[in-house]
């Protein structure tokens, strides 16, 4: 019986979302398409969010992904970075749990480990390897839609394994996992604070 899904990955950023879709087939991988979203020119944080959450339904109702794969934000030291990188990464997960999509993060370094061995390979690294992957013809200029892609083939390298990141495959699952940040605690049931 022949098994088939198409896995959609997205590089969420606030200045370019990149993303691929793979078709596998019987455990082979088939190149779909790679682009990106070019959030440059847009000065409003809100109307990127936007476009990111539409190009994403759009990519979703056009190619009917059976999963989808984000790059999950890494830490660094501006915080601001992180949060802006949080909102366009929850924008595309929305958009994935919307259509009923199980959604999976992997962090930058454990995408980089399934596509080239190494956790800290450069984007150049993994486009080489994704080119010889899949047998692109040429790479793009600007390696975002690269990394998207590599989102999608990193997830089908972990399928079947039980630990592959945090997955949701609804609203409901991501309720669930997540109750302490919908419901905080109240600090003033319990824990009695003193104030200074």
């Amino acid at each position: 019986m022949k098994s088939e899904k198409i896995i959609l990955g997205i590089d969420p950023g606030t200045t370019i979302m990149g993303f691929g879709l793979i078709k596998v087939v019987n455990k082979k991988m088939e190149f779909i398409q790679m682009n990106e979203l070019l959030l440059k020119k847009y000065s409003d944080p809100y109307v990127k969010l936007k476009l990111i959450f539409e190009r994403t339904i759009e990519l979703i109702d056009t190619y009917h992904p059976d999963e989808m794969a984000l790059e999950a934000p890494f830490f660094g030291k501006n915080v601001q970075s992180m949060l802006k990188l949080g909102r366009a990464q929850g924008v595309a997960m929305a958009a994935g749990l919307s259509r009923q999509i199980p959604v999976t993060e992997y962090l930058p370094k454990k995408i980089k480990m399934a596509i080239t061995g190494n956790g800290n390979a450069s984007k150049e690294q993994v486009a080489k390897m994704l080119q010889s992957l899949l047998g692109l013809k040429t790479l793009p200029k600007n390696l975002d839609s690269t990394d998207g892609l590599a989102a999608a083939v990193c997830h089908h390298f972990n399928a079947g394994r039980i630990e592959t990141g945090k997955s949701y495959t609804g609203w409901d699952a991501f309720v669930k996992q997540n109750e302490k940040r919908i419901n905080p605690p109240n600090p003033r049931r319990g824990n009695k604070t003193s104030k200074q």
